[in-house]
């Protein structure tokens, strides 16, 4: 299998060194050149043709958010890896570009040893490099075996539009939605929550896996798309319908019985990371199931890793109604892969019919 090819693009040297460093180091990519800007970038892009780019956001000329719009609807355009400052500013750019179709990002590391750096960065990219690596080597398999003959018998494969499948008996039951979701979440909830009506009868609770203060800018900008309020979840929030509640990252979100009993709020705790991921949706998930046994809908989309799984079970074990993005619309065929295979989802559907399945089982 062919290695993939990297492009590294950053206004600033060190970052460019600690990036590219990391990339040479690690087998099955090549740095194939680096840019200093977005203008320079898009030309190295059109004739290097890279596999990768990891793109800064903040850079003279032309900066990563106008690279991407550039890039957004050209064939064969590379996968970016967007470089984040931790500021409210660089979490709210950083969520425009994977609304927009970056496929993750990574934290720049704070000033300080070069040494550490490497190691942050490292630590953060090699996952990523890792699905990427998958993805590239199950790409090649599926062209090696519809690849023709001959040229004479030489047939076009024409892609297969994603349907959706559902198990016979599904009911308009559930009183909460649970959602799990990570790589690509941004750009697929940007394409799905604004389909939901402001009179939804239920609420929905949401893990996406990002670091703090990213959540809060993501829930913002839903919030300025959609008809239905999205807001980052507080400890003490009180669950109603037609509101949306993101986990807040770094945090782990569950639901707990108010004080009458008959009222279920939120709560924010600090326990330990499950499936190495703080907000987890396994430990959403096992809440949803406790609190609302055969009446919730379980969710889970596209993403790394398997976080979600169990607490799926769960929920299906108590009842629930379980909807799993279909691999086709998936950026990372992660975490509904397990689900699916299993049996335990009912339905199985395409990102952009995942907004009309979820209210084909909400109370009406």
């Amino acid at each position: 299998m062919d290695n993939i090819r990297a492009l590294v693009i950053d206004d600033t040297i060190v970052y460019r060194k600690i990036v590219g460093d990391v990339l040479t180091q690690t087998p099955g990519v090549d740095v194939i050149g680096t840019a200093n800007n977005g203008k320079i970038a898009l030309s190295k892009i059109a004739s290097l043709k890279p596999d990768l780019i990891t793109l800064d956001i903040e850079m003279p000329e032309v900066n990563g958010i106008e690279v991407l719009q550039a890039l957004k609807d050209q064939p064969n355009a590379p996968v970016v890896i967007m470089l984040s400052t931790l500021t409210q500013q660089g979490s709210e750019m950083t969520i425009k570009a994977l609304e927009l179709g970056a496929f993750d990002f990574i934290a720049k590391p704070s000033e300080g040893k070069m040494a550490e750096n490497m190691q942050k960065v490292k630590d953060a990219i090699l996952p990523i490099l890792d699905t990427l690596k998958r993805q590239k080597q199950t790409t090649l398999k599926i062209r090696e075996r519809i690849k023709p003959k001959s040229y004479a018998s030489k047939v076009i494969a024409k892609k297969i539009p994603s349907k959706t499948i559902q198990k016979p008996a599904i009911s308009s039951s559930a009183e909460i939605v649970g959602i799990g979701i990570s790589t690509g979440g941004p750009n697929a909830l940007t394409k799905i929550i604004p389909m939901l009506p402001a009179d939804i009868k239920a609420p929905i609770l949401i893990v996406q896996h990002m670091p703090p203060m990213f959540t809060a800018s993501l829930a913002n900008s839903l919030n300025n798309k959609s008809q239905i309020e999205v807001k980052e979840a507080q400890n003490g929030d009180t669950i109603t319908p037609g509101r949306i509640l993101i986990a807040p990252g770094g945090k782990q979100m569950k639901i707990i019985a108010g004080a009458d009993g008959l009222t279920r709020k939120i709560k924010i705790t600090d326990d330990p990371p499950e499936n190495s991921c703080k907000p987890s949706v396994d430990y959403l998930f096992r809440s949803i199931a406790q609190h609302y046994v055969g009446r919730s809908t379980g969710v889970i989309m596209t993403g790394m890793g398997n976080d979600g799984s169990k607490g799926l079970a769960q929920m299906k074990k108590n009842g629930s109604i379980v909807i799993a993005q279909d691999e086709e619309t998936c950026t990372v065929f992660g975490m509904p892969k397990e689900p699916i295979e299993s049996g335990i989802a009912d339905i199985v559907a395409p990102l952009e019919k995942i907004a009309e399945e979820i209210l084909k089982t909400v109370i009406s």
